[in-house]
């Protein structure tokens, strides 16, 4: 199942994507699920798959024509990892780690699929970096490598801008990892059953300016999905709704000679494989 979330006149609203078209499943039944983080806390999936065989072609949207919103409104924890593709880690002063890597973002630092990403005024080094996101499905505690991939309810893209400049400041990345609207998250969100085991052995690529500066293959993380479900569940309890953001592929502007910063003007694409497109442009802040 492929979902999107999108503004309707009276306020958010969740379809099912079917060829160019979104399945509007409030105007099936205005009593619908209107955010998936609620759907994965509640009634689940099959809930929704229920809703849309009712569909009627009236019932139906183009997908050109919607406003995105981003897949999970309000996720309760976003973990990101560091230095999860080899190559990558070689750009950097860093050597491969010996347990993923994580920090957290905060939900002020993402705009959605189509929304401009911000370059702050205090520095010039803003830089992309296309991620797989898993989003969590369900309540998850000491998962094993047999059970883990049963907590992932699906994937999206992500990208997770970053400001060079403040993320060196300290040995924490906190701070250069949450600029308001520095990162994005979308278009949609891709049920599991639809994706290779662990969304392993997809093309990851990102476009500047339809100039490719990222590309790889998700099978080369170093810590896959299950590896990373299981180390962060020894300690931390996922929810339903929670993502977990997988780490970037070699390519990224701080790595190249001279380095390559997104400015305003620019469009930034991350594409995966089967997941979908998650295209902004760049503005400078206010």
């Amino acid at each position: 199942m492929k979902l999107v979330a999108f503004d309707r006149q009276d306020g958010p609203g969740l379809g099912v994507v079917e060829g160019d078209s979104v399945i509007d499943l409030s105007a099936i039944d205005r009593n619908a699920p209107r955010e998936l983080g609620a759907v994965l806390r509640g009634a689940g999936l099959a809930s929704l798959a229920a809703i849309a065989t009712k569909a009627t072609s009236a019932q139906k949207v183009p997908l050109a024509g919607i406003s995105y919103r981003m897949p999970v409104e309000t996720p309760g924890k976003i973990i990101c990892l560091g230095l999860n593709y080899i190559e990558h880690v070689n750009e950097g002063p860093f050597q491969r780690p010996d347990y993923p890597t994580l920090f957290m973002r905060g939900m002020t630092s993402l705009v959605p699929h189509g929304v401009p990403l911000e370059k702050p005024k205090v520095s010039d080094t803003f830089d992309y970096e296309a991620e797989l996101v898993a989003i969590i499905g369900q309540k998850s505690r000491h998962l094993t490598a047999e059970n883990a991939l049963g907590a992932v309810a699906g994937y999206s893209c992500f990208n997770d801008g970053s400001i060079r400049e403040f993320q060196r400041h300290t040995i924490q990345w906190t701070t250069g990892k949450n600029f308001d609207r520095s990162g994005s998250f979308g278009p949609f969100f891709v049920s599991s059953d639809e994706l290779p085991p662990g969304a392993s052995g997809l093309s990851i690529e990102c476009r500047l300016n339809g100039q490719s500066v990222q590309k790889d293959n998700t099978k080369n993380m170093s810590f896959n999905v299950v590896e990373t479900l299981v180390y962060v569940t020894k300690g931390i309890t996922l929810e339903p709704g929670d993502l977990l953001v997988m780490g970037t592929p070699a390519g990224v502007g701080h790595g190249r000679k001279p380095p390559l910063w997104m400015k305003p003007g620019d469009v930034c694409e991350v594409e995966i494989e089967k997941v979908g497109l998650l295209s902004n442009g760049i503005v400078a802040e206010a």
